[in-house]
């Protein structure tokens, strides 16, 4: 017998965590890290200005701060999948835990905007854990339950994202707090959240344990990602949303500050942030069931089409309700997108490749990540709106992608 083949008898042998309690525990560990990286992005302005940069910069910083979280972090996405299977997946997820307790602590401590831009490329060595965990996921849960599995963990991630800022505009404008106490808190739950993986969650390992060194594994991930033509197309189409979503997230609450006015505006911006996000999550599950009976596709191109018309909203509202509306709908549209995007690659992708593919899902997040704010901070010279309308051209764009492969290459029987 192989080495290879005795590493997957062995991971067969041991007994699996049950699917529902790892959904738990990611749903948390997600939870926690987009509660905090929502509040840094939602308050980012503010912060801005507590550390003295001229509002006429503002917009501009916001935008080339939010593409530094992700630069770092885009060479290593291909190791962080080959490392968790060759090695360990539950050390990589707790590995972001910890990295991310860092990286809220050191934005807590910033004093001027140059230590905030530091902080903030630390986030690189955060991310990585998604396609770990959804890969662990697909592993342990039942087939006919995937689409709601992966629905609900796609579901944290955005409720997160809604309780983040809600409770960072309470704590500013209601409780009165510094900014930097918000940092502080994420800080302490991120180390909370190692804790408990540490202590609550099983090793699950792939069914095919890979061998051989990291870089010709990573090479070999990429080079199969890039060659197959179900994975190259998922690809494209989550870049193109992805890219709209980055263009969007950095600017709404430069957007919410402008239609507000200055009073109250930390609660605005969280209300507006935060109620979208909210709605986002709850849309996510429902997603993933109604893919598991119409198709994941349908429901894809669907999304898309709803979110580029919800970007074109943003730049009609002209008071806070009709914002927050629109907003609502292009977090619950984002949302959709997502669960369908990782669901795809979690059914047609083979189970030996399946969980470097589902981190390297990460590369569209990563260069979208970089592209869509540097766009949007030159976008945003010549008008706000002009960024959300780029956007939704981009998201177009995507869902007409998706119905031509709807047209030309059927989904497979099993879907």
């Amino acid at each position: 017998m192989s080495e290879a083949s005795r590493a997957a008898a062995s991971a067969a042998a041991r007994p699996q965590q049950a699917w529902t309690t790892l959904l738990g525990l990611y749903m948390v560990t997600s939870f926690v890290e987009s509660f905090g990286i929502s509040q840094i992005f939602a308050f980012l302005p503010l912060q801005l200005a507590h550390l003295g940069v001229a509002p006429a910069d503002i917009g501009r910083q916001v935008g080339i701060l939010s593409s530094l979280v992700f630069i770092l972090g885009l060479p290593l996405v291909p190791l962080w999948g080959v490392w968790a299977d060759k090695y360990s997946r539950k050390t990589i997820i707790i590995r972001s835990a910890v990295v991310e307790a860092v990286v809220f602590a050191g934005v807590a401590l910033s004093q001027t905007p140059w230590q905030l831009a530091l902080s903030l490329l630390l986030v690189g060595f955060q991310l990585g854990n998604t396609g770990v965990m959804l890969a662990a996921l697909r592993d342990v849960t039942p087939r006919h339950r995937l689409g709601t599995a992966v629905g609900l963990f796609s579901a944290s991630s955005p409720v997160g994202f809604a309780v983040g800022p809600i409770m960072g505009g309470l704590m500013l404008d209601g409780l009165h707090l510094e900014i930097w106490t918000l940092y502080a808190l994420d800080a302490v739950l991120s180390i909370a959240v190692a804790l408990m993986l540490a202590v609550g969650s099983r090793e699950v390992r792939p069914s095919v344990v890979p061998t051989g060194s990291v870089l010709s594994l990573a090479w070999g991930a990429i080079r199969g990602a890039l060659t197959d033509r179900a994975v190259l197309w998922i690809f494209a189409v989550f870049g193109l949303a992805l890219l709209a979503r980055q263009m969007v997230n950095p600017f709404l609450p430069v957007l919410v500050a402008e239609v507000n006015g200055p009073a109250g505006v930390a609660a605005a911006i969280g209300l507006v942030v935060g109620v979208a996000a909210l709605v986002g999550a709850l849309f996510s599950p429902l997603a993933g069931a109604l893919g598991d009976r119409v198709g994941f596709r349908r429901v894809l191109a669907a999304s898309l089409l709803g979110g580029a018309a919800a970007a074109i909203g943003l730049t009609l509202a002209r008071g806070l309700p009709a914002l927050a509306l629109a907003s609502v709908a292009v977090a619950a549209f984002g949302a959709a997108v997502t669960s369908m995007v990782y669901t795809l690659l979690a059914v047609e992708v083979a189970p030996e490749r399946r969980s470097a593919t589902l981190n390297l899902a990460l590369l569209p997040l990563y260069a979208a990540g970089i592209i869509g704010p540097a766009i949007g901070a030159v976008v945003v010279g010549v008008g706000l709106d002009l960024v959300f309308l780029v956007a939704a051209a981009l998201l177009a764009s995507a869902a007409v992608f998706v119905l031509l492969r709807m047209r030309l290459a059927p989904a497979p029987a099993h879907h």
